[in-house]
């Protein structure tokens, strides 16, 4: 069997880079040559930060932080509103020429790919002359850089993509990772959490090396049998995960909206939390499957995340269903706290069809709803996902942040 061989392709500072390219074109200042940043609103200079320059960063400005807070950081910051049509454009530009080298492609994220060059060395002979050749078609063709990262897998090929940037080119492979690898801090390893990171550190565990010795059943004692077992894989570089051209069959379907502006009230709420429903529960529909449990997620302001969950009485792939057992966990997880991120999820799927009618519902009902989203799936899928909407959400368009927006595209595109 030949030896795995994987690239990871990363947009630098994605949503920054892609409008920088397009002002370039007009004959604007380069915004990754200055302090700058994409998120909120520039007149208001209300929002949140999704992304900055280099220079930007210089000053202490980061992903995530209110705009607010980033002015005082640096009062000359140049804000940019999001434009998540450009975004689309050029993630598809750059994915379209990873495409064209791979014979097996894996998109991760709106700015981010697998590629497997497993087998092509009669075609590209010198893996890292590949990677540069990829990383300079992107910048000359396209205006924007990208890092590539190339490992035996795709966790050392994304932990190699995150060293130094931009435009760069890195390689982790095994025999590199007691050099390159465990010497960074412990919070760098991929999929390990800020709070696990910490217990780690309290207990002196502070660079991946030394998680990477230390013994497996005392690292499920701390963090659980399953989240050890993994860690543990991570640490000492073992992943056997397929790159994969077509995604997994779904074990459950979700959205999140981060917000530009805080939401304070359940009116604000409710509306985005049902739009939300709408979304998942009619990819469901397609699918052909009903979901028995459904959940909630809130972010603070503080970035605290809660959620909550309920298991559903009937097997269920109606909207308003789904969405009434949604409202109910929200109105039983939120207190009122300033929120930057709301988030449903359905999951537990099945194909069955028996439903049990309690003595309070009327079985018409459930028909009813049934005949409504099919209608309203009907016509979406001849005009479009935003040719027919719930009135109560119309005024929940511009509230999508990157995720949640990213997402929807991603339903958009499968549909054409």
């Amino acid at each position: 069997m030949a030896t795995r061989l994987i690239f990871h392709v990363d947009v630098n500072s994605a949503f920054l880079s892609w409008e920088a390219a397009r002002r370039v074109k007009e004959g604007l200042p380069d915004l990754r040559l200055i302090p700058s940043a994409v998120g909120g609103d520039p007149q208001s200079r209300t929002g949140i930060i999704t992304a900055k320059s280099i220079p930007a960063k210089k000053y202490g400005v980061t992903t995530g932080e209110p705009v607010s807070m980033a002015l005082r950081k640096c009062p000359d910051l140049v804000l940019v509103k999001s434009d998540f049509d450009l975004y689309t454009k050029c993630s598809h530009a750059f994915k379209d020429i990873c495409q064209s080298y791979a014979p097996v492609m894996e998109s991760f994220s709106i700015d981010e790919v697998f590629l497997d060059m497993t087998g092509t060395g009669l075609i590209y002979p010198d893996p890292v002359a590949t990677a540069h050749e990829i990383k300079d078609r992107i910048r000359d063709e396209l205006g924007f850089t990208v890092n590539i990262g190339i490992g035996p897998n795709k966790l050392l090929a994304k932990m190699a993509s995150d060293f130094t940037k931009p435009d760069r080119v890195h390689t982790l492979f095994s025999d590199e990772i007691e050099k390159k690898m465990w010497p960074l801090p412990v919070g760098d390893l991929l999929f390990l959490g800020k709070s696990s990171a910490e217990k780690l550190n309290r207990m002196g565990i502070r660079t991946i090396g030394e998680l990477a010795r230390m013994p497996e059943k005392e690292l499920q004692r701390i963090l659980g049998e399953k989240a050890g077992h993994a860690l543990h894989l991570s640490a000492n570089g073992i992943d056997d995960s397929p790159v994969r051209d077509k995604p997994e069959e779904a074990k459950g379907y979700s959205a999140e909206t981060t917000f530009e502006e805080d939401i304070v009230t359940y009116e604000q709420a409710e509306p985005i939390l049902l739009n939300q429903t709408d979304v998942v529960a009619r990819r469901m529909r397609r699918d052909g499957k009903k979901c028995t449990c459904a959940s909630v997620m809130i972010r603070t302001t503080a970035f605290h995340t809660h959620t909550h969950q309920r298991k559903l009485y009937n097997p269920t792939d109606v909207t308003d269903e789904i969405y009434a057992v949604i409202r109910e966990l929200l109105h039983e997880t939120w207190h009122g706290e300033s929120l930057r991120l709301l988030g449903v999820q359905i999951t537990d799927l099945t194909e069955e069809e028996f439903t049990q009618f309690s003595l309070f519902e009327e079985p018409g009902d459930h028909d009813k709803k049934k005949k409504l989203d099919a209608a309203m799936d009907a016509i979406r899928d001849k005009y479009g996902k935003n040719s027919v909407k719930r009135l109560s959400t119309v005024q929940t368009d511009g509230r999508i942040g990157r995720k949640a927006k990213a997402e929807m595209d991603a339903d958009t595109d499968e549909e054409r």
